[in-house]
């Protein structure tokens, strides 16, 4: 098996972060029964203080370089991956992508169907490079600018709807697209450091809504260990 992780800021992290890309490593470590790799073109933190990903400064320093790979962005969204996506998907025979979009692009690009329609833009140039990839999305998950503005939070929930809508109507049994169960009552003090990009316990939770995904829908792994995502 080998995994993509695809998103945003909240996936790549910053510089002193841990990221939940390396708690899915961890619990792969520890669950996953056969060979896997994770694979991708960048494995670069973004650095706040630079204003670009160019840290290799993960807070645990035994993360080794081959586990750290991804094609994730700081302010990057469905708009800039989808045109990415064949290539890094060919280029690295990834075979099952873990996917985190859509709030930089409601936020600065596209609106709803907008975005939407580069959802199916990612899905189709991803099969066009491996016909018979598995993807999980998260949709976007809760965050202070859809708390405090009415108008934005009413665009996030219609880009949610959309998303279930598309990934129903992609999913199919050669190539599968499913929606990944966002964690239960997310919260903005807890599970994020700023309202938006995951704190320590919120790595830990998006960590486990994938790694649960996996489980659940192709018994690849385990449930996610409830000791971690209590933190």
């Amino acid at each position: 098996m080998r995994i993509l992780f695809v998103g945003d800021s909240m996936t790549i992290g910053s510089a002193g972060e841990h990221t939940w890309r390396y708690h899915m490593w961890q619990h792969l470590n520890r669950s996953f029964g056969g060979p896997y790799r994770i694979v991708g073109p960048r494995t670069a933190l973004y650095d706040q203080r630079a204003g670009a990903p160019v840290s290799q400064d993960y807070a645990d320093p035994d993360f080794p370089e081959r586990a750290r790979a991804h094609l994730a962005g700081w302010g990057e969204g469905w708009l800039q991956m989808a045109p990415l996506i064949r290539e890094t998907v060919a280029a690295h025979r990834a075979g099952v992508l873990l996917v985190s979009l859509g709030l930089i692009d409601l936020g600065f690009y596209t609106n709803a169907e907008q975005t939407a329609g580069n959802v199916r833009r990612f899905v189709a140039e991803a099969r066009a490079a491996n016909p018979s990839v598995r993807m999980l999305i998260m949709p976007v998950l809760p965050n202070v600018r859809a708390a405090d503005d009415p108008a934005f939070g009413a665009e996030v929930r219609r880009f949610n709807a959309l998303l279930a809508e598309a990934v129903a109507g992609l999913d199919g049994p050669g190539s599968p697209v499913v929606l990944a169960e966002p964690p239960a009552d997310w919260d903005l003090h807890r599970d994020t450091y700023d309202g938006t990009h995951p704190s320590a316990r919120g790595e830990h939770r998006m960590a486990a809504a994938f790694a649960d995904a996996l489980y659940e829908e192709w018994g690849l792994g385990a449930p996610y260990e409830a000791r971690l995502a209590a933190h």
